[in-house]
């Protein structure tokens, strides 16, 4: 695949990235932000405009990580731009907690009528994907009157005390915050290429079953006393891994057979990426909870824990609250974002993102590290690796890339032990996709020239 001229981004000199104005403003950002985030590399945005950003020196890039996968819309999308504006005109907050706005029904109604038909649908509404988790362990410990929670290894669910307790997709996350809250699990996620036990691909969704069922159940986590199951229908930090077929309708089976909720972690997954609204309904199966976030505003910090209406109106007023949770700009936002998504970008995301994986399946052929080529949508993941063979992870292998990637005008975020992951905002059209490509692949060249 071979980019137009048009969409070309102008060839970088590499060795002046970053630019001093990006130098300056990174050393200013050190004397003031604590370390804890950790950067991965100096990009200074300056201004955005759909797939491209400029950095603070006028270097353009082509981003195909949309602030981990925030930008759904595309940078200063048109319709997401004239609705804050407009509602900052009138008025930017009003406590939600407390008090009613016309921006925070609108926004309600559309994300509620975008939820699976068989049931009735509420929402509480957040800033986060974090908050969006905790609020659904919330509600889930509350209806339920137990207390257990089943997350999976390699997930990722945020990073405060609650929803830390169930990620587990790298150390450096949990490490230094011990004890975390007590009452929380962990069960095998279906990884096809890297089966637990390595046991036959086609046994795997099997196997990781059967450990819930017949090892958590029979010893740590009596399934009377577990509330939930929560599980990202495709991992995002964990390395962008599909489960295997059949894994989530299993999943199903075994919370109504035991009375547990089941909670869909689509903070990173939903609102469009993998080419439907949500990555669930491609096994053809409805959550209890649905925490949402990240592309939901498209850059604006808004969340969302959605769930059945018979659960939520058990939850008692006072029980849960949130000062900025419906925050007018952050509502007008979603609800554009929201039509945008049902009306052309799913679709968008479904028809690029097949044909993205097309040109990175083509490239399989001519690298040997391409160990995995796999996801849905505008959600995809590369798993670079040592040998084919063996598996091994290419973990500098990834990073080196990455960081490459950047001095030459494209702009990639890595994700689980080697995997580098190409989320892009769904405005992504087939044009840019083979620059991305053709980038990409140039990247690779000049990373394995060196050794």
């Amino acid at each position: 695949m071979t980019a137009s001229i048009e969409t070309m981004t102008p060839p970088l000199d590499t060795a002046a990235i970053p630019g001093p104005r990006a130098r300056a403003l990174v050393e200013r950002d050190n004397q003031v932000y604590a370390p804890c985030a950790g950067r991965v590399y100096p990009f200074v945005i300056e201004r955005g405009d759909g797939c491209y950003v400029w950095d603070v020196d006028g270097n353009r890039y082509l981003d195909l990580n949309a602030g981990i996968a925030v930008v759904s819309a595309g940078h200063a999308h048109p319709q997401v731009v004239r609705a804050v504006q407009d509602q900052a005109a009138r008025f930017i907050h009003m406590a939600g907690t407390d008090f009613y706005s016309e921006p925070m029904v609108k926004f309600g109604e559309k994300l509620t009528s975008l939820m699976p038909p068989e049931h009735q649908w509420q929402l509480f509404p957040c800033n986060s994907g974090t908050e969006a988790v905790e609020a659904s362990i919330k509600l889930a410990r509350y209806v339920t009157g137990r207390q257990g929670i089943i997350a999976f290894l390699g997930a990722f669910h945020g990073r405060s005390y609650g929803s830390l307790s169930l990620t587990a997709s790298k150390p450096v996350q949990r490490r230094g915050y011990y004890p975390l809250v007590p009452g929380t699990f962990h069960a095998l996620y279906p990884n096809p290429y890297r089966p637990p036990f390595d046991v036959d691909p086609a046994r795997v969704s099997e196997v990781c079953l059967n450990y819930i069922e017949q090892t958590l159940f029979h010893t740590i986590a009596p399934p009377r006393d577990v509330a939930a199951i929560i599980i990202e229908p495709i991992q995002g930090e964990g390395g962008y891994v599909v489960p295997a077929a059949g894994f989530l309708k299993g999943l199903r089976q075994i919370c109504d057979q035991y009375g547990i909720l089941l909670i869909a972690d689509e903070v990173q997954s939903g609102v469009g990426r993998t080419g439907k609204m949500w990555a669930f309904e491609h096994e053809g199966i409805a959550p209890d909870i649905v925490a949402s976030a990240k592309g939901l505003g498209s850059g604006m910090p808004i969340g969302a824990m959605v769930a059945r209406r018979e659960l939520t109106e058990r939850w008692e007023p006072g029980s849960h609250g949130n000062t900025y949770g419906g925050n007018a700009l952050a509502c007008a936002a979603a609800y554009e974002v929201l039509s945008l998504v049902e009306s052309e970008l799913a679709a968008n995301a479904a028809r690029v993102g097949s044909y993205f994986m097309r040109g990175l399946n083509e490239l399989a052929g001519r690298y040997e590290q391409f160990g995995d080529v796999r996801g849905r949508g505008l959600m995809i993941g590369l798993e670079l690796v040592k040998d084919r063979r063996t598996r091994e992870p290419a973990r500098k292998l990834a990073h080196d890339v990455m960081e490459e990637a950047f001095r030459r005008g494209l702009l990639l975020l890595t994700c689980g032990a080697s995997t580098i992951r190409f989320c892009p905002p769904l405005v992504l059209t087939e044009a840019q996709a083979d620059e991305g490509l053709e980038l990409f692949e140039d990247t690779l060249k000049a990373v394995l020239s060196q050794g």
